[in-house]
């Protein structure tokens, strides 16, 4: 079964990068400190302290193997090969809720550094789904669970 490509940006694709080289170097190094530290401490069937250790070196370790997964599939978009007229992975969407007259900004990510705090969601999320491949001008209707929501787009930037 082949793996499902990562779609990032450069830089979805750096902080990804960054955060596997600081797991590897400074938190496993920590684990291993605080797992030393806990067995000192004795039996280690009423430990807590090593219970958690362990449970949170299993976390980072799965979380490696998840990171470098990810990298080994990543597929790094950029600028230079997206077509401005059209909506895109690496995007900048500026659209108007045709109901409530707002205006508001999405950048069209991959789903592994999506954060809709950012403004950044995924090409795989509702609204993602639903401007990929339109153009400037274009109304969209996005099914979300409170029914349909109307979108005008206003603009297409690329970083």
């Amino acid at each position: 079964m082949s793996e499902k490509e990562v779609i990032l940006t450069a830089a979805g694709l750096q902080k990804l990068e960054e955060e596997l080289e600081q797991l590897k170097t400074v938190k496993r190094r920590e684990v291993a400190q605080r797992i030393k530290e806990a067995i000192s401490y004795g039996d280690l069937s009423e430990n807590s302290e090593y219970e958690e250790a362990k449970n949170e070196q299993a976390f980072i370790e799965g979380r490696i193997i998840t990171l470098e997964k990810m990298l080994r599939n990543a597929r790094v978009i950029s600028g230079d090969e997206l077509d401005t007229g059209i909506v895109n992975v690496g995007s900048t969407v500026k659209v108007r809720d045709l109901e409530f007259d707002e205006i508001m900004e999405f950048k069209i990510v991959g789903s592994a550094e999506s954060d809709p705090t950012q403004n950044k969601i995924s090409n795989e999320s509702p609204v993602g789904l639903a401007l990929l491949g339109k153009s400037k001008g274009s109304i969209v209707d996005v099914n979300v669970p409170a029914g349909v929501v109307r979108y005008e787009i206003l603009d297409i930037k690329v970083d």
